[in-house]
């Protein structure tokens, strides 16, 4: 599949524009045009498309109507009727996710004393971070401090980010990109051996450290191996979801109820401890965009967590990359990263014309591209009628050699010539793809939620990064928080007994939604999003048998 004639004649005023573009600098906007874009035309902003949570703790707190219909929905366990019995499975710690704050979490647990069963929707590394490309933060450039880092990050989070939290994540980013690259992580170096880095979107230094354009798989590659070696006090479960937290009928988490996807049955967990890393919910597709994320990324964590009484923080706002594919429809809304846009490459309207500077923070990026396609018309349809803008990528081997751009991203040059697309000689079609989940539960430093026996690392949290994150401070993020979360439910779980396992919660769930007037629904966690229906993949009643 190659470019529409339409295309292609969009293609050449891109091309003839190109000489011009590079002769001259795009200016950066102004606080006030920030402020005027993001209020017009990022979906955050859009009053109709959120609406208040009615029940639990967060009541009266505004989320979008997908995410409130999961947090708000049913229980899949009735207490009246669901006893957990004796336990299948007894460890110290429990984590919940298998991408890089669950692995993260199960390898610092370990290494401090504990005994970790790490549970997982889908395959160990089936996650958000085996998806990343660009990079990962960390000041560790003579020119650069964690000082440095914490203020563009709290800029880039328009300054609404828990400064401890933020805090925590530049103090420790140098001493994790140290523990990676002892583990195994083959980031770029330059001849002397010394770090490559490069500049993300609102970032004041080079810190982006990178494994060409597959950090996160990187990343995820080497803490699984970690994780795996470590089989005699870590264990892996695979394809077993946990759709309920267990309590003691007193407010401490005690373990979870996990549902088998291969045998349909229930299996109990007891846990001195839980550490939730599930990550974030791009697949309930906010307002109907497309989404970068994989098939499991569907709140669960959050469903669990706030049924026990934890608090939810940030969840008005989500992360709307700007440059998801928007051609070929095979792809739609795949990441193409912003180190595309760091190394050269520049976005153009249907005219050729660049409309807006390459590294604005995401959350700009992402509401000028919408309004070039929305107010002002100039957006490239494709045969679907899908909106897009061109991102000129061939400018980064006329600015940095040629042969940069298959040095510097060889996994996407592959994506892109699978579809008769050479991004080496062609711009390719980009529109904004709901990329990230800046909330999630609230946690202090060291990962707890007020809730005893309670953790939370990763996406799955929330308030480190405002209401905008940056480029890399995920990847940072899942690192930092997994290895804090397991380290302090180590430390809590050996200074703590086993509790009486009961699903007693429920009973107030139960009570609260029909206060609050609501019935039937789908139960929550939805687990998976349904894509054989022609409604919305979240909001149909599922048919799922389960025995115990």
């Amino acid at each position: 599949m190659s470019y529409t004639e339409e295309m292609l004649a969009s293609i050449a005023k891109v091309e003839a524009t190109r000489q011009a573009r590079l002769s001259q600098t795009f200016p950066r906007m102004t606080p006030d045009e920030r402020d005027e874009v993001l209020r017009c035309f990022h979906p955050d902003y859009i009053e109709e498309m959120a609406r208040p949570i009615r029940l639990g703790v967060n009541a009266g707190d505004r989320m979008p109507h997908e995410l409130a219909d999961v947090i708000e929905g049913p229980a899949h366990l009735d207490p009246a009727v669901f006893v957990p019995g004796e336990p299948d499975f007894i460890c110290d710690v429990l984590v919940v996710g298998g991408g890089g704050a669950g692995a993260s979490a199960a390898l610092l647990a370990e290494e401090n004393g504990a005994h970790v069963l790490l549970v997982t929707k889908l395959r160990f590394g089936d996650a958000n971070t085996m998806m990343a490309q660009g990079g990962i933060q960390a000041a560790s450039q003579p020119n650069d401090s964690p000082a440095i880092h914490y203020l563009d990050v709290m800029g880039g989070g328009h300054f609404d980010n828990a400064p401890d939290l933020v805090e925590a994540l530049v103090m420790d980013a140098p001493e994790v990109i140290a523990w990676l690259e002892q583990l195994g992580v083959m980031f770029d170096k330059r001849p002397d051996g010394t770090m490559s880095t490069a500049h993300g979107g609102g970032t004041s230094r080079k810190r982006m450290h990178s494994a060409r354009d597959y950090t996160g798989a990187e990343i995820m590659r080497v803490l699984r191996d970690e994780v795996r070696s470590r089989s005699d006090r870590i264990q892996v479960l695979e394809f077993n979801p946990v759709i309920e937290l267990l309590t003691d009928g007193k407010g401490n988490v005690t373990g979870a109820i996990l549902l088998d996807l291969e045998t349909r049955e229930y299996r109990v967990v007891q846990a001195r401890a839980v550490v939730i890393a599930t990550g974030g919910s791009g697949r309930l597709h906010y307002q109907g965009f497309a989404t970068t994320n994989h098939y499991g990324a569907t709140a669960d964590g959050l469903v669990l967590a706030y049924r026990v009484g934890a608090r939810l923080a940030f969840l008005h706002t989500m992360q709307y990359h700007p440059t998801g594919a928007a051609y070929p429809e095979q792809i739609l809304g795949q990441l193409v990263t912003e180190k595309v846009r760091g190394i050269g490459a520049q976005l153009c309207n249907i005219h050729g014309e660049q409309f807006v500077y390459p590294l604005e923070t995401r959350d700009v990026e992402s509401a000028a591209i919408i309004r070039e396609c929305r107010e002002r018309g100039n957006g490239i349809i494709t045969p679907t009628g899908q909106p897009g803008v061109w991102l000129d990528s061939p400018l980064i081997d006329l600015i940095r050699g040629p042969g940069t751009i298959e040095k510097a991203l060889p996994a996407m040059v592959r994506q892109f010539r699978r579809f008769g697309i050479d991004m080496t000689r062609q711009p390719i079609l980009v529109y904004p793809t709901l990329h990230y989940q800046n909330g999630g539960i609230a946690i202090d430093a060291n990962c707890m939620t007020g809730i005893p026996g309670l953790f939370v690392a990763g996406e799955a949290s929330g308030g480190v990064h405002g209401t905008n994150r940056l480029m890399g401070n995920s990847l940072l993020d899942v690192v930092v928080f997994g290895r804090r979360a397991g380290h302090s439910a180590a430390e809590y779980a050996l200074r703590s007994g086993y509790g009486e396992l009961t699903i007693n919660h429920l009973h107030d769930w139960k009570a609260a939604r029909q206060q609050a007037g609501l019935e039937g629904g789908r139960p929550a966690p939805i687990l998976l999003p349904d894509y054989t229906r022609h409604t919305h993949p979240v909001r149909e009643e599922p048919l799922i048998p389960v025995t115990r």
